[in-house]
């Protein structure tokens, strides 16, 4: 696999942990009887940071891969 294909990947990823922190937000709080911003918000805050620093992180990897690509490409 050559740097660009990774740096798409670990951006993919990045994309993917963001996704699964709302999806895991939104089944958490499936079992509230009403709905509305404050309680997504709280549910937001239970899942954690974790997956917001892991996307983060893969995010930097990234586009490092893929300047480091585009760098050494000429």
């Amino acid at each position: 696999m050559n740097k660009r294909a990774a740096g798409v990947m670990f951006i993919f990823l990045a994309a993917i942990f963001i996704c699964t922190k709302f999806i895991s937000a939104a089944i958490y709080a499936s079992s509230e009887a009403a709905w509305n911003a404050g309680i997504f918000r709280d549910q937001l805050k239970e899942i954690g940071n974790t997956l917001d620093i892991l996307s983060i992180l893969s995010l930097i990897v990234g586009v490092t891969y893929l300047y480091f690509a585009e760098r050494n490409k000429g």
